[in-house]
């Protein structure tokens, strides 16, 4: 049962990664006016990665100021989710078979 857990807490951060990337990838190609926003498919799609990665990255936009309209926050995010995948949630779950006797 632990063992699922931790492949559904990787998972989740694995899509946040996929998230953030992609919304990345796409706010650029806004700027570069490859995309349109005032497509409506588009705009839905923009609004959507927006909102699911507000809550990740807005704490970091806070604390890094922002490098002449490049915005890094993502880059941090990326890595410390990555960090989080490859070295916290192996010592928790080795934490959790050491408390339930496992």
């Amino acid at each position: 049962m632990i063992d699922f857990v931790f492949f559904v807490l990787n998972g989740i951060l694995s899509f946040a990664v996929w998230v953030i990337i992609i919304s990345a990838i796409l706010s650029w190609l806004v700027a570069f006016n490859v995309i349109n926003t005032r497509n409506p498919g588009v705009y839905r799609i923009l609004d959507m990665l927006d909102r699911l990665t507000y809550p990740i990255l807005e704490p970091f936009r806070r604390v890094i100021p922002n490098l002449g309209g490049i915005d890094i926050s993502p880059i941090i995010a990326i890595l410390i989710i990555q960090g989080m995948q490859r070295y916290l949630l192996p010592m928790a779950r080795g934490g959790l078979y050491g408390l339930t006797g496992m």
